[in-house]
């Protein structure tokens, strides 16, 4: 692939250019190491590293033209230098041009929020997938095309590898796409330039204050993605939580609203909630879902209404969710054979989806049964979320074992710690501490006794463990599935 660089620069917003831009380029880099012949260089200032140190690199392995906020003051005769504010946000825009504007020829929904976004964006792209459509999924979990599974690096790839993938899924035949959209996909300008038929609001929570510093920066950076969609997009906002209406305060798209407890536009109720499945109107029609618990009963109509929004028919929208699951690592379950117990493994990383979990494991709960749960925390993140992570599962378990989630550059036994800081004295009899993981789920699974229910937070669909900057093969289900076999011989 090739473009001129006058074409590419379309839409950038650029203070000075030195040099002609009637040059072809062959490829466009932010990482100075993929830098090839022809290439367009993107300095871009990131949060380790900054672009700039970069450009002699970049120069060196060949690149044509370089795009950066501050003109080098010795710069190379063969080489077009292109300055501009903000090199993220040029480096969207560059990367739609250059792969010739694939979200315009596809209808790109945006998930965002703390909660709810893998299982909304996978459920749309399931239900479109089975409505007959071909379709793309951009996720945490996967990328998908066409039922062509591609492995997931970030939420929200870079900007250049997110118009790569939606290249790839037009010229795939591909019409619509469901996509995650993170806080740090909208901050770091992953997303700029993408033209959006719609977006999605779950929620918002208390999450990645290690990177927003401040939970009103981080409400900030969700909303400026509604702020962006064009007049022609559609909005979707959960009027039940306490900042919905906020999102969408000022955007040009066509606002609507679900909601389980007030009117709005799409408007369920739940009937009944068991690990059968969820029974619950939806605009007043009855229907049993597979997916279990309230949150899953906002995803739900989360995607009815994105669906209703893109078109389809109300009453095969309907038909199709009913069969559908949900995204993997999301309260997925299994029971043990003989005694009947069930270990429920959830990504809950956040205070708030924690709660969440345990929530709907106590509306499942039919008499006694224990509740046990294993939790741990991430490295590297948020540190002030630790304790409130060890509190919700002290308050809501009887049992809680703490131990390692991702350390990452951290020593687990420290995160343990900070997660132990503050917890009443009531709750430090609720607790053990294993640092092992495969250890601390053994334990909890023999602690549990018949119809007990284990849950295992965290993790969920990732297949590793990362530490001290190695990921170590590590599978929660994987731990259940060899414990329960092991008990039933």
């Amino acid at each position: 692939m090739s473009a001129r660089l006058l074409d590419i620069l379309y839409k950038v917003a650029i203070r000075s250019v030195a040099g002609s831009t009637d040059t072809e380029i062959m490829d466009v880099q932010m990482d100075s190491r993929q830098v090839k012949e022809g290439t367009l260089f993107i300095a871009v200032k990131g949060v380790a590293a900054d672009g700039h140190d970069y450009i002699a690199k970049a120069i060196g392995a060949g690149a044509k033209a370089i795009v950066c906020e501050k003109m080098p003051e010795e710069r190379a005769a063969d080489v077009v230098y292109v300055e501009t504010a903000n090199s993220a946000a040029a480096a969207g825009v560059i990367a739609h041009n250059f792969y010739g504007r694939p979200s315009e020829q596809l209808k790109i929904v945006g998930v965002t929020g703390t909660n709810g976004k893998t299982t909304i964006a996978t459920l749309l792209y399931k239900l479109f997938t089975s409505l007959g459509y071909h379709c793309g999924l951009l996720s945490t979990v996967e990328n998908q095309i066409n039922g062509e599974v591609l492995p997931a690096t970030h939420t929200t790839p870079d900007a250049i590898s997110l118009n790569g993938l939606l290249r790839r899924m037009a010229d795939a035949g591909c019409t619509h796409v469901f996509m995650e959209s993170s806080s740090h996909a909208v901050h770091q300008h992953r997303i700029t330039g993408i033209q959006f038929a719609g977006g999605l609001f779950s929620n918002i929570t208390h999450d990645h204050l290690d990177y927003h510093k401040t939970f009103d920066e981080y409400i900030r950076v969700k909303k400026s993605f509604f702020d962006t969609l064009p007049s022609d997009a559609f909005a979707i906002s959960n009027a039940d939580d306490k900042r919905g209406l906020v999102m969408l305060q000022g955007t040009n798209a066509s606002k609507y609203y679900y909601s389980l407890k007030s009117m709005a536009d799409f408007k369920g109720k739940i009937l009944e909630n068991s690990l059968t499945g969820l029974v619950m109107t939806v605009n007043e029609q009855e229907v049993h879902f597979r997916l279990i618990g309230e949150f899953n009963a906002y995803n739900l109509l989360a995607v009815y209404g994105a669906a209703v929004c893109l078109g389809a028919d109300k009453h095969d929208v309907l038909q199709h969710l009913s069969m559908l699951t949900g995204a993997e690592g999301r309260f997925d379950y299994q029971v043990s054979p003989k005694e009947k117990v069930i270990a429920i493994v959830d990504y809950a990383h956040t205070p708030d989806a924690l709660l969440n979990v345990l929530a709907t494991i106590k509306k499942l709960k039919k008499g006694f049964e224990q509740v046990i749960t294993v939790v741990g925390c991430g490295g590297d993140r948020d540190k002030t979320k630790r304790p409130v992570m060890a509190t919700v599962a002290c308050e809501h378990s009887d049992r809680v074992i703490f131990t390692s989630d991702n350390p990452r550059s951290e020593e687990a036994e420290q995160i343990i710690k900070d997660m132990e800081a503050g917890l009443p004295v009531a709750a430090r009899r609720k607790y053990l501490s294993i640092t092992d993981r495969r250890e601390a789920i053994k334990t909890a699974l023999s602690l549990a006794g018949p119809e007990d229910i284990v849950l295992i937070a965290g993790k969920g669909h990732e297949k590793y463990q990362d530490i001290k900057g190695v990921k170590h093969h590590f599978d929660d289900k994987e731990q259940v599935k060899e414990f329960f076999e092991l008990l039933n011989k």
